[in-house]
């Protein structure tokens, strides 16, 4: 269940099953120019394919875990809320699994439970949330905890930011990008990156992992792929259309036309995947 507010506002997303509380929380996140995504049961997250492989712990792609996985990555929120009294949410499980994944441990994780239960208050701070409190706090402190634990990308300096010229390394290393040398085009970009302290840095950054994403496939190694296709929609994601003169927004339509090609054949025909699907970053005027 989502909100009617504009696509283009931070989103909560809250795993909260308590529909009374659900009007108060809805209410604050409105009012202060967020959206909600509603999870109130892990079915909420999707089917799981029952044919689909096991997995051992970490960055999960398949089963619930591998769904509520990708679901994050794709929503990119500011803020994750756990009510830890909702049983219809495993969040023993998945708070720590989205706190391990480079893809998803930069998303804060608030959690509230009830003040008695000194227990689960210590056991959700161990497991790695960013914040644990007593629901009577989390209620009466929520516009200001919203606001103080939200990661909201800084959209007027990322905008003035992408209005510089690329540097001649980021040059260098869309060149050799675009000539298919994967690996090679990294250390270009990672250096332009580290060198580059402004909010349009996160461009390079996108791209060499996008770099990465690629020479992993030529590789066959499909897990490592789709992890890496997953993890760099944060750096691509809040871009606009246009950075720097890289047209970003056909960057991520390649993207994602790879990772669907992927995801479809499967690890076991990662051999026979189209590398045409592998375009060129474009620049324009």
């Amino acid at each position: 269940m989502t909100d009617n507010q504009p696509s283009t506002s931070p989103l909560i997303v809250a795993f909260v099953g308590d529909l009374m509380f659900t009007t108060k929380i809805d209410a604050v996140a409105r009012h202060l120019g967020y959206r909600i995504e509603w999870v109130e049961r892990a079915d909420d997250i999707g089917e799981v394919d029952a044919d689909a492989p096991q997995e051992t712990p970490g960055e999960m792609l398949h089963g619930r875990e591998g769904l509520l996985f990708r679901k994050i990555t794709e929503w990119q929120p500011a803020l994750l809320v756990f009510d830890l009294t909702n049983r219809e949410i495993p969040w023993e499980k998945w708070v720590p699994m989205l706190k391990a994944s480079p893809a998803t441990r930069r998303f804060p994780i608030l959690c509230f439970g009830p003040h008695v239960d000194t227990k689960v208050i210590q056991r959700a701070r161990s497991l790695g949330a960013d914040a644990v409190m007593a629901r009577s706090r989390f209620s009466a402190d929520m516009p200001a905890l919203f606001e103080q634990y939200a990661r909201v990308p800084d959209e007027a300096a990322l905008l003035e930011s992408c209005q510089d010229p690329l540097s001649p390394l980021a040059l260098e290393g869309i060149e050799l990008f675009n000539r298919g040398e994967y690996y090679r085009c990294h250390d270009k970009l990672e250096e332009a990156w580290k060198i580059d302290q402004s909010a349009g840095r996160v461009l390079y950054q996108g791209i060499l992992q996008v770099g990465i994403a690629y020479y992993q496939i030529e590789r066959g190694n499909y897990r490592g792929s789709v992890k890496m296709l997953l993890r760099l929609r944060q750096w691509l994601d809040p871009l606009p259309p246009v950075c720097r003169g890289v047209n970003v927004e056909a960057l991520r339509a390649d993207v994602e036309r790879v990772y669907e090609a992927l995801v479809a054949l499967g690890p076991e025909q990662i051999e026979d995947f189209d590398r045409s699907l592998f375009q060129p970053v474009i620049l324009v005027n």
